[in-house]
């Protein structure tokens, strides 16, 4: 089988890989060759063409020769080759708009597209991700960011970091007031914000505490769905019911955002759930949040304040309470700043891509091997010209032109 690592299309350039060299090499090895690859020349990656070389890694101009094709990033129509498949996050099985000509465009050139984030084990649970990475960057940002809004302190971008080592040392410069942070979600991302904020030794707290206590001391929270949501007609919550029904539900996050000063959320948000909040709540006097790190970064989604996204070179928009709009960042005081970057990971982007390679050499590439697998199944999109059953519901969205 031959596998080929695209040179990455979007602009500006993703400078993450699904592998790094010396991970090709051991798979090589492991698998005896019978699993080749190939990479597509970037003057753009994190690793350069020499360092795979080096591991023995050929460097080509094109993958025409390959039978399936590892991205990171959503390939632009243009790059995608007939009847190949195809690995990469799609960003479309939430129906987003923007990538309707990308689906459209696998289907008829016949592609089969399997995406990573419904790569899942038996139980259900996701099994490759950069979320942890986002998570990392995401809470750094919004830390960097709080230090430009009120000119507390001054540290250096992620990126400029040269790992996650020299981000974790650059936190020395952080001197915060005793203010209250809230972080949405505890999954990878959730997760990946934490250990930002303990290597600040941060104090967490509990939900009453943070709602009812005053602190001398900067602290944080970690809220989960049924601390944000509730049903409608009983204020209870039931977990399953909310993820199968999740319009029973409505939001009563605002009791929070009157007491936190940051927002980093880092929770998974279903189009058809409530927001957090909506943006006419910004312009409360009430509201006390005044920087938000939507690491989700759904535009009009769960974060109301994400009415575009950010990119690492311009990482913050600031949101005017009184008319929702986008303004120029940290231009006033009484504005909300946005840090909604869309692909926090590259900030970082040689060790994520390591942390990746390990969890695919892990659950992809024996399953390349196999005649069936279950796992590869569930994560494909498409197939032969048509949407596979799970994702029949795709249908209107791909034929629609609204």
């Amino acid at each position: 089988m031959k596998i080929g690592i695209i040179r990455e299309g979007k602009n500006p350039p993703d400078r993450r890989t699904p592998f790094v060299p010396l991970q090709i090499k051991q798979i090589h090895a492991e698998y005896d060759g019978k699993l080749s690859f190939k990479v597509q020349s970037s003057s753009d990656r994190s690793y350069s063409n020499l360092e795979y070389e080096n591991a023995g890694v050929e460097i080509v101009d094109n993958l025409e020769d390959c039978d399936v094709i590892f991205g990171v990033k959503e390939v632009p129509v243009d790059h995608l080759i007939p009847d190949k498949t195809y690995f990469f996050f799609s960003h479309t099985i939430k129906k987003q708009k923007y990538n309707r000509p990308l689906l459209k465009t696998v289907l008829e050139r016949n592609i089969r597209l399997l995406d990573y984030e419904v790569l899942k084990d038996e139980n259900g649970n996701r099994v490759v991700a950069f979320g942890r990475w986002a998570g990392i960057v995401g809470a750094y940002n919004a830390l960097w960011t709080y230090g430009k809004k009120t000119g507390l302190f001054d540290i250096k971008r992620a990126y400029q970091c040269y790992d996650k080592k020299e981000l974790e040392a650059e936190l020395k410069n952080v001197q915060l007031p005793p203010i209250k942070i809230i972080v949405t979600g505890s999954g990878r991302v959730g997760k990946g914000a934490i250990e930002i904020l303990n290597a600040l030794e941060i104090k967490e707290v509990s939900t009453h505490d943070f709602l009812h206590h005053y602190f001398d001391e900067s602290v944080y929270v970690v809220l989960h769905s049924s601390d944000f949501y509730r049903r409608k007609s009983d204020g209870g919550f039931d977990k399953m019911e909310f993820y199968d029904f999740p319009e029973k539900y409505e939001s009563h996050f605002l009791k929070f955002a009157e007491e936190g000063e940051i927002l980093i959320s880092a929770h998974y948000w279903d189009p058809e759930a409530p927001r957090l909040f909506e943006l006419k709540d910004i312009n409360n006097a009430d509201f006390a949040l005044s920087v938000i790190a939507d690491i989700s970064c759904d535009i009009d989604g769960s974060v109301p304040t994400t009415v575009k996204t950010s990119n690492i070179l311009e990482p913050v928009f600031d949101v005017d309470r009184n008319t929702g709009e986008a303004i120029d960042p940290f231009g006033s005081q009484t504005s909300i700043s946005v840090m909604a970057i869309d692909n926090l990971p590259c900030e970082l982007p040689r060790e994520s891509s390591l942390d990746f390679g390990n969890q695919l050499i892990k659950w992809v590439i024996p399953e390349l091997t196999k005649d069936v697998s279950p796992i590869l199944e569930g994560a494909t999109i498409a197939r032969d010209g048509d949407l596979t059953l799970e994702f029949m519901y795709l249908t209107d969205f791909v034929n629609s032109e609204s």
